[in-house]
């Protein structure tokens, strides 16, 4: 610094530095917005190719901010249809509710009755009489999608299933899930009824309240779990295919029945944005095995899409607000402060 610089010289100095730095911000977050929208997102339309295919139907689809439940896309989001397994993603909430409201814990035991262990289906074969930790039960609920373990856990957080079934009704309700109707805590029904019914903009309304649980995502979003049983450990491999596939997924939920044919419930992270695709219903001609690709291949395309809206929107905003002049309030004079230093401080935007 040249030694003849007067005090004064130094703080007009800064003070200049000052203003012209604060009058160029909104000029660079401007480039740095138009440069973030000039990207190419994928595009946003919501994918018609499997409805048009032959033989193929799609009861209907969604997709939601999961910070925010608003909707990116939806396709017959409101027609009623059987969610099978995603069912189960009701009874999770309950039972995480419960340990929130400290009813339960994690580490509490639950013990197998015969009702429990009498029900078919997906399952890990429970026996009467034995016992896991919710914890672990949770795990075979949502990896092995368990339906032996759906009614443990229902008769455990409300002394029998009915009781149960209540619950689920009560809540559903209390989340504005307004077509849905549970009368299982694992989505499965027999023949003609009745049957669960919901719809897929009520399944998302679900997996929002969900996904403020972390330990749900905990759960959805793990691979294999090895299960402790006495003698004979069990693999629990998680049925959802896009965790391996899709960047960034780590849940929620598959279901498949007979009556209900394949949906899925999904969700995905990228920095600090998530969305929630729900795609129920997918029936196909050749079978089961191609209505779960068709369904895992429509929500993959409904969680990039919806990803992509998001960056957008974020993006248009941070646009908008670089183009809004950000103004300072006036600045009193200091006492050490000379004139045209306060000058400038007060005409700095």
């Amino acid at each position: 610094m040249p030694a003849s610089w007067s005090g004064n010289d130094i703080n007009a100095n800064r003070s200049c530095a000052r203003a012209r730095s604060v009058n160029q911000s909104p000029v660079r977050f401007a480039a740095i917005a138009a440069l973030l929208l000039s990207l190419s997102f994928p595009a946003e339309a919501a994918a018609a190719t499997p409805y048009s295919k032959a033989g193929m139907r799609v009861d209907g689809t969604i997709c939601v901010d999961a910070a925010t439940g608003t909707v990116l896309s939806e396709e017959k989001a409101d027609f009623p249809g059987h969610p099978a397994s995603v069912t189960k993603l009701m009874t999770t909430l309950l039972v995480l509710e419960d340990i929130r409201a400290d009813q339960t814990t994690l580490r509490s035991r639950v013990k197998v009755t015969k009702a429990a262990a009498d029900i078919g289906g997906s399952q890990i074969w429970l026996a009467p009489g034995e016992s896991f930790t919710v914890d672990e039960m949770l795990y075979a609920l949502l990896l092995k999608s368990a339906n032996d373990v759906a009614v443990a856990l229902a008769i455990d957080r409300a002394g029998s299933v009915p009781a149960f079934v209540v619950r689920m009704n009560r809540r559903a309700a209390e989340l504005g899930m307004t077509r849905t109707r549970f009368v299982t805590p694992n989505g499965l029904t027999y023949g003609k009824g009745p049957h669960d019914t919901t719809t897929a903009r009520d399944v998302a309304k679900l997996s929002v309240a969900l996904c403020r649980f972390p330990e749900a995502l905990k759960y959805t979003g793990t691979k294999q779990y090895i299960l402790r049983r006495p003698g004979k450990p069990l693999e629990l491999l998680n049925h959802n295919h896009l965790l391996d596939s899709f960047p960034g997924c780590d849940g929620l939920k598959t279901g498949w029945t007979v009556a209900a044919h394949a949906s899925i419930v999904t969700t995905a992270k990228d920095k600090d944005i998530r969305v929630i695709a729900v795609v129920l219903g997918c029936q196909s001609p050749a079978g089961a095995k191609a209505e779960q690709r068709l369904r895992d291949s429509l929500a993959a395309d409904l969680m990039a899409q919806g990803l992509a809206k998001l960056k957008k929107l974020e993006a248009e905003k941070a646009l908008q607000l670089a183009q809004t002049p950000a103004r300072k309030a006036p600045v009193k004079a200091k006492k050490d402060e000379g004139f045209w230093d306060w000058l400038v401080d007060l005409f700095s935007f």
